[in-house]
């Protein structure tokens, strides 16, 4: 079972930039309903991204990064005849923000050594340029499915 999260409906968008995507990326990176403190960190983060990538607006980067992270596609276990497929099925949108969310902060949380708000910037950049540990990641799992592509009868 899940963490229980906020409907959609119920989303707000972050104050600074007026973007729905932004606030639910907030409330993830939140820590013990600590929400102040997430919005400073994602705010430093924004920040400085604007000085490393001058001629961009740092919440379009922010954008394009989740953009670059999200997959397409994944495998799924499927139990056929006693026997587990890894079966490669397409991902819904809201499955797509949320793993791609889920990625760039796992890939944020395991560095150390240096202040949060520098490791989602990096992070982040990194995604938005197409490399990085989260995209990384979603490059593995579309490899994955490309590789388990003779199951895909056993979608259902």
């Amino acid at each position: 079972m899940g963490k229980i999260t906020a409907s959609a409906t119920s989303l707000k968008p972050d104050p600074r930039y007026r973007s729905i995507l932004a606030g639910k990326f907030i409330n993830c990176l939140m820590y013990s309903g600590k929400k102040s403190v997430a919005q400073v960190l994602f705010y430093a983060a924004l920040d400085y991204i604007k000085e490393k990538i001058p001629d961009r607006e740092p919440i379009e980067v922010f954008h394009t990064a989740l953009e670059n992270v999200k997959p397409y596609i994944e495998v799924r276990s499927r139990r056929v005849g006693g026997a587990a497929y890894q079966v490669p099925m397409q991902v819904n949108r809201n499955r797509q923000q949320s793993l791609a969310i889920r990625w760039l902060l796992a890939a944020c949380r395991e560095k150390k050594g240096r202040p949060m708000y520098l490791k989602l910037a990096d992070e982040l950049i990194a995604a938005y340029n197409k490399e990085g540990v989260a995209f990384t990641k979603r490059e593995n799992v579309h490899r994955m499915a490309d590789a388990n592509k003779a199951f895909a009868h056993f979608a259902w």
